[in-house]
């Protein structure tokens, strides 16, 4: 989608979403005070993206380095490299998100034609020198910046990665093929255990199984039902194998085609075998649902898991 304000930012592709980035959001409040105290660059705290550490790095009144002038610039940037094995390269495709306040969606910026940037050693930093004009971000009528307080986002898609040194090869699967399982929970009231699990099923040459915790664990303890997909593989497998899917989990309805659902995406791995949602319903919501949810205290869980790529060690 064209917008006038942005037509200095040659070579990029340019859309809106109502979806917030799934990655990582900065909002600033007061972000003028950024300015007024001389805060030339600033950096984000660290999130993890594609096996990989990053931080989103902000400047307010434009990269000085590189001479810009009169716009906001904005960069992502590799944190924790140090670790990270000799002649380590990692190519990315990168979205930066900017907060229309007013119409509550997200403009989206990325390379044209998905270009992958490269990140090594030498070049930990990619982004736009000249993100946005200052005087478009400025004027409150844009919804960019509202009240003082703005809101900046990034997701990251790592697509190849390389080492000379000890490392690993990660393998993203072209038209990857999604396979559900279905697991029937029944007299759910008499669970009593801190967890359950579903049988192990198989999805994409791995395996799953679906967790369902009857009263909660984190911050869903003792007021909601947590649900997880948790790899069944993981255990067996070398320490630095790293299994990325995307997955969905849903409490079915057993007699009309909806369902209660979470979506979600991740990289599984010996130190991190799980994920889902704390909070996935509370007590209260399950015990008023439309009783087609429930059928004589049984109710239908389903996962449906796409394997996306998959981290093992280098040769």
């Amino acid at each position: 989608m064209a917008n006038p304000a942005f037509d200095d930012l040659q070579g990029v592709e340019r859309m809106v979403s109502a979806a917030p980035p799934a990655q990582y959001v900065v909002k600033i409040h007061s972000y003028s005070s950024l300015s007024m105290n001389s805060v030339d660059r600033y950096e984000s705290g660290v999130f993890q993206a594609g096996g990989y550490k990053w931080k989103l790095v902000i400047y307010p009144n434009g990269n000085k380095s590189k001479n810009v002038k009169e716009h906001v610039s904005l960069y992502l940037s590799m944190a924790e490299t140090s670790s990270l094995p000799s002649g380590w390269e990692v190519h990315a495709l990168v979205r930066f998100f900017l907060r229309d306040q007013h119409k509550d969606n997200y403009l989206i910026i990325q390379e044209a034609m998905r270009k992958e940037w490269h990140f090594d050693s030498m070049n930990v930093e990619c982004g736009f020198n000249q993100f946005i004009p200052l005087k478009t971000f400025n004027d409150a009528r844009n919804g960019y910046l509202v009240d003082d307080t703005c809101v900046f986002g990034a997701e990251v898609f790592v697509t190849r990665e390389k080492s000379t040194g000890q490392g690993e090869n990660l393998s993203m699967i072209k038209d990857a093929i999604s396979q559900k399982h279905v697991w029937w929970v029944f007299n759910f009231s008499q669970w009593n255990k801190e967890f359950y699990d579903s049988t192990v099923f198989i999805a994409g040459n791995q395996k799953w199984k679906i967790r369902l915790y009857p009263n909660g664990k984190g911050s869903g303890l003792g007021g909601f039902v947590s649900v997880y997909l948790v790899s069944a593989d993981v255990d067996t497998l070398p320490p630095v194998t790293k299994v990325f899917a995307s997955y969905s989990l849903r409490l079915m309805n057993q007699y009309l085609e909806n369902a209660y659902t979470g979506k979600g995406n991740h990289w599984f791995s010996a130190l991190n075998q799980e994920s889902g949602w704390a909070r996935f319903i509370p007590h209260a919501n399950l015990r008023s649902l439309n009783p087609n949810y429930s059928v004589k205290d049984t109710y239908v869980v389903d996962a449906e898991v796409t394997v996306l790529g998959v981290a093992s060690a280098a040769l």
